[in-house]
């Protein structure tokens, strides 16, 4: 099987245009057919607070009332989108920009209300394979933002790793996967407060007893949530490294 590699970026990478830069020089250098997901999260806080709108958070993921849907569409299917692209373009990677509602390449279902109403939130429903098959056979970078719709014509804030493993379950089928997620630290810590202390490798049962003693929490449960589902589905590898080097022989590997 042909090789793919899906790689999602977040955190400070991305309000950084140095680190910007040195990741998207790594991810450039990448010889086999690629996909970029990317998150925003902080550049959405931050405009939000300029703007006079609150951010409400839980477990990570955002509450998104209507305000906050305009807000994250901007800066993600926006600024963040396009100023990665561009980026891209300047290295020779012919990338396109996108969203999960462009080619209806991602639909999702607004989460039902439960103890939590997370607002105009998707859970992804379907990832259009064709689609992207049609843009990686013409060597063409899909680069997409995590937003989402319901085929109604509603916009779904939609958790970029959430959207990274879903392509990478859809994919697996076609591609040998390899799903990769950078941000700005080694890998998974066990001390948040010591970049040193990357774990290696973790499995399952591990990551649930890190969990309950609160060693893992905040935005890196939904990340080993989706990464270990993607691992459950069929993806060849999970691993969560730095966006400074994006090298995939260190971080945290991760397995059933």
């Amino acid at each position: 099987m042909e090789k793919l590699i899906i790689v999602k970026v977040g955190g400070a990478v991305l309000e950084n245009p140095e680190t910007l830069n040195d990741f998207l020089d790594h991810f450039t250098a990448i010889p086999d057919k690629k996909i970029l997901v990317h998150g925003g999260g902080r550049a959405a806080t931050q405009l939000s607070k300029e703007l006079g709108i609150e951010t409400k958070m839980v477990d990570g993921r955002r509450i998104t009332d209507v305000e906050t849907i305009r807000v994250v569409t901007m800066v993600y299917g926006g600024l963040i989108n396009k100023n990665a692209v561009a980026i891209l373009q300047s290295k020779g990677c012919n990338a396109v920009g996108l969203t999960g509602v462009d080619m209806n390449l991602i639909s999702s279902v607004k989460r039902p209300v439960g103890e939590i109403d997370y607002g105009l939130v998707g859970d992804v429903e379907s990832v259009n394979t064709f689609a992207f098959n049609l843009l990686l056979q013409a060597g063409i970078v899909p680069v997409i933002a995590p937003i989402t719709h319901d085929t109604k014509g509603q916009l779904l804030n939609t958790n970029a790793d959430t959207i990274a493993s879903s392509i990478a379950v859809s994919l697996a089928e076609t591609y040998d996967v390899s799903l990769v997620y950078c941000f700005e630290k080694a890998g998974v810590l066990s001390d948040p407060d010591d970049d040193a202390s990357v774990i290696s490798g973790m499995n399952h049962k591990m990551y649930q007893e890190l969990k309950q003693k609160g060693m893992i929490h905040s935005g890196m449960i939904p990340k080993l949530d989706n990464s270990f589902k993607a691992l459950e589905m069929g993806v060849g590898e999970v691993i969560i490294t730095n966006a400074a080097t994006l090298s995939i022989s260190n971080g945290t590997h991760l397995s059933l």
